[in-house]
């Protein structure tokens, strides 16, 4: 199978929620369609009608009557939630309690493993432990009835002190694709199945994977920080903003890549062809099936692979920003001018490097992780799709 970034794709769009902000779409509104450019043979056995859901409770601290469960997401542009029953409800305004929050918590069995039911649609699975989740109904710039998502990175988001995570699908007639994602945060450990033209499983946390994460990001300075109690890891991009991860942490790597190549080549393979580019009156141009240029980018834009690091959705500039974003964040840029590196044990051996991706990473079983919006470049992110979808179980484990 072709890797994720090499073909046309929009990049992983991932909107960053701030406390008090309504957000328009969930940030994986857009994660399926480019996985499937190119592919024909499936085509005809795609997706029909709703897909069974399987939540299994296995964390082991939390039983089913303290998990909270949240389907929430999109539907041709509007934002919707799935009730207990599989169908699709619209947000309103008038959700919103006596205590200015809607509650759609969904309930699990008693006991055992509960079977619900997912209509078309692009969303988030919500888990909270303990405690719900305050979601929001407020209104857009545009009038429509919207959702404020949970932000465990802001002080003062009323999620703040709630023990939750998420999973991130889009299910529709070309099939499910979903992740387990770590963009934002790490905090509950669960893992997918879906099972359909076979059987995959991604997202596991290794025995002891979740403290060990926590360990290791608490023993770099700089990340440290990140660290929220036992509730969870903030990604250094949200750390940042919040004042809690340096501006200039990337600075002396990125001006290294950029004094490197200005007197030698990087290659970068995408779908598309090979580009090949040196920096040029401080832009990193890059030539090949099209042209191509880069200004120096800053720590944030390494973090979230946008601003000069933004991927157009152009099949040429996109790619090569995605493979970029990737290399800086896996400090894999200077250490092999022939990118995107495939080696994982060549990953995040620089000091300077992204140590949150790195944990997560270690953390998992098949080392497997969503750390950064670009995590899927070489097959590296904890993204499955099928097809012919037959059924998904979102499992949550052990601590």
């Amino acid at each position: 199978m072709t890797p994720r970034h090499q073909r046309s794709l929009t990049r992983r769009r991932t909107l960053f929620a701030l406390g008090g902000a309504a957000v328009a779409i969930p940030a994986i509104a857009t994660i399926a369609p480019h996985a499937l450019a190119g592919t024909t043979e499936n085509s005809a056995k795609a997706a029909g009608g709703s897909l069974p859901l399987t939540i299994a409770n296995s964390n082991g601290s939390f039983d089913n009557t303290s998990v909270h469960v949240y389907i929430v997401g999109n539907q041709d542009g509007k934002q919707v939630r799935v009730t207990q029953d599989g169908t699709l409800a619209p947000i309103s305004l008038s959700d919103n309690g006596a205590d200015g929050f809607t509650d759609y918590a969904l309930t699990l069995a008693d006991s055992g493993e509960t079977q619900l039911s997912l209509p078309y649609m692009s969303g988030r699975i919500y888990v909270a432990l303990g405690e719900k989740l305050k979601f929001k109904a407020v209104a857009d710039g545009n009038g429509n009835a919207a959702l404020q998502y949970p932000a465990g990175w802001v002080t003062s988001d009323p999620n703040y002190a709630v023990l939750h995570d998420c999973a991130e699908f889009t299910y529709n007639s070309a099939g499910m694709f979903c992740n387990t994602t770590m963009v934002d945060m790490f905090s509950v450990p669960m893992s997918i199945r879906l099972n359909g033209d076979k059987e995959q499983t991604t997202g596991s946390v290794r025995d002891g994977g979740r403290a060990a994460a926590f360990s290791a990001v608490k023993q770099v300075e700089e990340f440290a920080p990140l660290v929220v109690d036992d509730f969870r890891i903030i990604a250094p991009g949200h750390g940042l903003d919040a004042g809690l991860f340096a501006k200039d942490y990337f600075a002396p790597y990125i001006d290294e890549v950029w004094s490197t190549y200005t007197g030698k080549d990087l290659t970068v393979t995408t779908n598309a062809g090979t580009f090949t580019g040196r920096v040029r009156a401080d832009k990193f141009t890059f030539d090949g099936p099209a042209a191509v240029s880069f200004s120096k980018p800053s720590t944030r834009d390494v973090l979230f692979c946008d601003g000069n690091l933004a991927a157009p959705n152009d099949g040429t500039t996109g790619p090569v920003a995605a493979v970029l974003g990737a290399g800086f964040n896996r400090s894999t840029l200077l250490s092999n001018p022939a990118q995107p590196s495939t080696a994982a044990g060549d990953f995040y051996r620089a000091e300077l490097t992204n140590h949150y991706a790195k944990a997560v990473h270690a953390a998992t079983a098949d080392g497997k992780a969503y750390g950064f919006a670009f995590d899927d470049v070489a097959d590296f992110a904890s993204y499955i799709q099928d097809t012919a979808p037959t059924g998904i179980r979102l499992t949550l484990t052990p601590f």
